[in-house]
């Protein structure tokens, strides 16, 4: 299935980070313990992180995971963290703020199953936090906004893209690319909003403006093609927008996502 399709179908879930020929195996690739059969297994629903707070030399991280379960964090070079989920299946854990864009992989340990994220979790060196997801726009860490406000832009090599915000709760919204029509959305419960464009993304610069209930957004950016990732998991750079990560999908594909930072 081609980002395109999964982006707009919403059905691509992200499964786990894989060691594309790092040599060191990264710590969500390791072996757990067999456990029962599938359809003798609880369903468990993976963990999640919920929010990220920027603090002196750190970033708090807090999530969701299931209740006592052991949450760990992990990078393709091998640094670690880890928390206890509490009763509630609440966890937080603090990271280092990176001195370069940084992605970790996430699972859970209950007994002895092991539960992998939906999602990758990537910090800037200013604090900022988003999880990436396969064939759908990035879930940028960020405050609620009543006007919305692009915060992501996520395309693959096949013109596929999605770009994704916040906004007014449960309003609607509208995205023009390049002063014509490229989709329409909903804001979630929880403030967030991810518009799959309806046409294939050619590269090159463009034009993204989103409006809804409170006014409305305009960024500007480049959607080159990237270069090959080779054999590593991401790469990441930065640029007048903010920053790009250029990073490998479960499925071996590739997918580009903009981390805008915006200002006021």
């Amino acid at each position: 299935m081609t980002f395109r399709a999964a982006a707009i179908a919403g059905l691509v879930p992200l499964l786990g980070l894989t060691a594309c020929g790092e040599s060191r195996q990264p710590p969500w690739k390791s072996s757990a313990p067999k456990g029962p059969p599938a359809a003798e297994a609880r369903y468990l629903a993976p963990p999640a992180i919920t929010e990220a707070r920027g603090g002196d030399g750190g970033v708090q991280l807090g999530g969701t995971a299931a209740p006592g379960a052991r949450v760990m964090l992990g990078t393709p070079s091998g640094e670690t963290l880890s928390a206890q989920a509490d009763a509630e299946g609440r966890w937080t854990v603090a990271a280092p703020t990176p001195r370069s864009v940084t992605l970790y992989g996430l699972f859970m340990q209950v007994d002895d199953r092991k539960v992998n994220a939906q999602g990758y979790l990537v910090l800037t060196p200013d604090g900022r936090a988003a999880e990436l997801r396969a064939g759908a726009g990035a879930r940028v860490l960020a405050p609620g906004s009543r006007p919305p406000r692009i915060l992501a832009v996520d395309f693959d090599r096949d013109g596929g893209a999605v770009v994704s915000g916040v906004g007014t709760a449960r309003a609607d919204v509208g995205l023009r690319v390049n002063r014509t029509a490229g989709g329409t959305g909903a804001v979630t419960p929880e403030g967030r909003f991810s518009i799959p464009l309806a046409r294939p993304l050619v590269s090159g610069r463009h034009e993204f403006e989103v409006a809804g209930e409170g006014g409305e957004d305009v960024v500007v950016v480049v959607t080159d093609r990237p270069a090959p990732l080779g054999e590593a998991v991401y790469r990441a750079s930065a640029i007048d927008a903010g920053w790009r990560i250029d990073w490998r999908t479960p499925g071996g594909g590739a997918q580009s996502t903009l981390l805008l930072v915006r200002r006021g």
